[in-house]
């Protein structure tokens, strides 16, 4: 056999030395890992490499104490909640020990350069009743800064209604909100979006409810009427401003009009423009003024329910016209001053009549009028309505005949007197020899006014331009 020279003893030497040191280096290394996680390991997001157990939860009691929570809220605003505020806490449950006994140390070798990240379970525990402390702090729940949600509502405009639209807000459900960071803590999520966790109070009604959007066509078709009452020197108007006023809503969440303001608003029209039967001002030939009171059967009179009725039915069409009321009874001028430029004027302590024709005197004439001494005065003090108009009467408790016949009051009235001489036309004949109450008038002076005035022209007659009697003619009438 051949020897090895003493060269190759000592190479030889040399390389079972270094082999030895190698073995034992990597005997040391082996020993060290098994108490000892290998480089590259992380726990729960730590970095525990080249720690033992006891340094590796120190890393994890860190790692937890970094813990940042992020809340996305509406608007694109961010808040945080971290682990310090929490006061989260490691629970050694002996987690970190298991990974280690797993971890084969004598295999070191193989885990150069591969990373190795466990996730344990979130062993952590935090106070929660400091969640609302920290909850009150956040700038989303300041009361500046929250805006409450609006619903969606109908809203009235220059030109109509139109439809405000709902205001989102930015309410927080508080309770839910501190469900979802404990959840979130927990669970060990980094981020909350607020607003994909419907965690927002939300309107009720939006601007595409359908029930709103036929309220609003409704309201608008409702108070698109614009209805004219004309008087000739004034006007009453029914347009979106009034009939507003008038609209109320139902139980079923509809609107109508509700019958009991429209009556009062055609009621006030009829206080304010009826005269049938009223007390009122008029001038005398004399130019004085004198006040007739209470009575005479001329003048306007609204009906009311039938009036309020048909209001009622040209609102919800949506009527654009001009119109009069339904009347009772109506009168020749529908200004304020009813008894107009035609008519009939007699003042009996004068013993005269005038009939004017559009403000023009046409005719001024004497008359006789009832006897006085036996009871028969003409009645006086109103306005009365002409009822009739015929030639050639007959009456039926004289035995005359007349050629022109107005009656204005029952059976008195206007008419020619054949049998009357002109010289009993003078101012005291009626005190004892006057008619029964009739209007005895010159044949040519009872044709003039027969073929002037008609039936419903106003008859006024008073005793006296110097007797002013009677209430204020503002007041209602009671028909």
């Amino acid at each position: 056999m051949k020897t090895l020279s003493n060269k190759n003893k000592i190479l030889l030497g040399v390389l079972l030395g270094i082999v030895l040191v190698m073995f034992g280096v990597y005997l040391g290394v082996s020993f060290f890992f098994q108490s000892h996680f290998f480089s590259g390991v992380s726990i729960n997001g730590a970095n525990c490499g080249r720690m033992s157990a006891e340094q590796a939860k120190e890393a994890i009691q860190n790692r937890v104490k970094e813990y940042n929570l992020t809340l996305k809220e509406r608007g694109g605003n961010e808040e945080s909640i971290n682990g310090e505020q929490l006061n989260l806490t490691y629970v050694d449950d002996q987690g970190v020990e298991k990974l280690l006994e797993k971890q084969n140390g004598f295999m070191w070798l193989f885990s150069l350069g591969a990373d190795k990240n466990y996730e344990m379970s979130a062993n952590i525990t935090y106070d929660k009743d400091i969640i609302d402390g920290i909850l009150d702090n956040l700038d989303c729940f300041q009361s500046e800064n929250i805006t409450a949600p609006a619903d969606a509502a109908i809203q009235e405009t220059d030109t109509g209604y139109t439809i405000a639209a709902e205001v989102q807000g930015n309410t927080l459900k508080r309770e839910d909100v501190k469900n979802a960071v404990i959840d979130a803590i927990d669970s060990g999520k980094k981020e909350l979006d607020l607003e994909k966790l419907d965690l927002y109070e939300e309107p009720s009604v939006l601007g595409s409810d359908e029930t709103l959007n036929a309220n609003l066509q409704q309201l608008n078709t409702l108070t698109s009427a614009n209805i004219v009452y004309d008087f000739t020197d004034r006007q009453y108007t029914v347009d979106r401003s009034v009939i507003k006023s008038w609209i109320g809503k139902g139980e079923d969440g509809t609107y109508s009009l509700d019958d009991s303001k429209v009556a009062e608003w055609v009621k006030q029209m009829a206080v304010d423009t009826d005269t049938f039967g009223l007390a009122r001002e008029f001038k005398t030939t004399s130019g004085k003024t004198i006040t007739l009171p209470y009575g005479g059967d001329y003048g306007w009179c609204i009906n009311r329910d039938k009036t309020t009725q048909a209001l009622i039915e040209a609102v919800n069409a949506g009527t654009q016209e001009v119109r009069e009321p339904v009347y009772l009874y109506k009168g020749i001028e529908r200004s304020s001053n009813d008894i107009g430029g035609t008519y009939v004027e007699i003042s009996i302590s004068e013993q005269k009549m005038w009939c004017y024709k559009d403000g023009k005197l046409l005719v001024e004439t004497p008359v006789i009028t009832g006897n006085h001494t036996t009871g028969h005065d003409t009645p006086s003090g109103h306005v009365w309505a002409i009822d009739a108009k015929k030639r050639d009467a007959n009456f039926k408790l004289y035995p005359v005949k007349v050629t022109f016949w107005l009656p204005f009051n029952g059976d008195v009235g206007i008419h020619d007197a054949s049998w009357r001489t002109a010289s009993e036309y003078t101012s005291d004949h009626y005190l004892t020899a006057g008619s029964h109450g009739c209007i005895n008038t010159p044949y040519d002076a009872a044709e003039k006014i027969f073929n002037t005035v008609g039936i419903g022209y106003p008859v006024i007659v008073y005793y006296s331009t110097d007797q002013v009697v009677g209430p204020s003619p503002t007041q209602e009438n009671t028909i």
